[in-house]
């Protein structure tokens, strides 16, 4: 017995740290997805995303700053940055534009299949061991986002698929932040993460030709609110994503869900479907059995 808990005590441990890491992560991007669809109602959505983007690197930069410490280094310019910079684009600038149009409550549900993903996409990209069980699971959320969006129904909303290829650009990100040189710390990642998104909202004001306007002071404080949490939730996940096991640490993400919904509905005065129930039911039930299940 003895033997067994020193050979699995070590990685018990980093999941369980990593996981409280991820809940926290969860419970404050919400709050940061609340002070971004309240700043899309006071501004371009392009503009939105380069205030966000640009108040980020500041904040990351000063901490950088503090450190005494580089913005560039060399491996800034590896394979998995930049995949990990290009997944943060299109997820970053989809989301948005999810939470923009439709419900919060929704986007944040639809979000929650992002651990579903990762978890596949560890077995593909680094060999970690799921078993059936953890794949039956991962189809069951699947489905769950299924009976969320409804496709080939009247209550089905195109713009759905905005929230969709946001959860596969954060899950993308989120498997590169693995394979990231470990010489790029938490606030270095955190700064071209945000470059990112800076970069994803001139794309699409560009795209769209929508003129930038300037923002009122309520506006202006809302866009700090949402940088200052975006910062804070930023290094919680980069924290939680490099400690532990990705299968693991990932299912709790589903956590974004309770705080996701609690405040479009407290907040925006959304209504919650049944048929969103059941979806949510479904994804969050295969996050836990993913999390929980063992590996066989």
């Amino acid at each position: 017995m003895r033997k067994f808990i020193n050979t699995v005590g070590s990685d018990w441990a980093d999941n369980v740290v990593g996981s409280l890491w991820m809940i926290a992560a969860m419970a404050v991007f919400s709050i940061e997805d609340a002070f971004i669809k309240s700043a899309a109602q006071m501004l371009p959505i392009g503009e939105v995303l380069v205030l966000f983007g640009l108040g980020g690197m500041i904040i990351f930069a000063g901490k950088l700053r503090l450190k005494r410490e580089p913005l560039f280094v060399i491996d800034v310019l590896s394979y998995p940055m930049i995949i990990r910079m290009v997944f943060e684009v299109v997820g970053r600038l989809f989301y948005v534009l999810a939470i923009a149009f439709i419900p919060l409550s929704a986007a944040t549900v639809i979000l929650q299949a992002t651990p579903l993903v990762v978890v596949a996409g560890a077995v593909l990209i680094f060999g970690e061991n799921v078993g059936w069980r953890r794949w039956i699971a991962i189809v069951v959320g699947l489905i769950g986002v299924i009976v969320i969006i409804q496709p080939g129904t009247e209550s089905f909303s195109g713009l759905s698929l905005l929230a969709i290829i946001g959860m596969l650009g954060f899950a993308g990100r989120d498997l590169a932040s693995r394979a990231t040189p470990k010489s790029i710390d938490t606030s270095r990642l955190g700064f071209y993460g945000f470059l990112s998104i800076l970069i994803a909202g001139s794309i699409y004001a560009l795209w769209t030709g929508e003129s930038f306007v300037v923002p009122e002071k309520e506006a202006f404080f809302v866009i700090f609110c949402a940088a200052t949490t975006g910062v804070v939730a930023y290094s919680c996940l980069m924290i939680a994503m490099r400690t532990g096991e990705i299968s693991a640490v990932t299912p709790f993400r589903y956590t974004r869900l309770i705080f996701g919904v609690m405040l479009g509905v407290f907040f925006f005065g959304e209504v919650v479907s049944f048929s969103m129930l059941v979806g949510a039911a479904l994804i969050v039930l295969s996050g836990l059995f993913i999390g929980l299940s063992n590996k066989k």
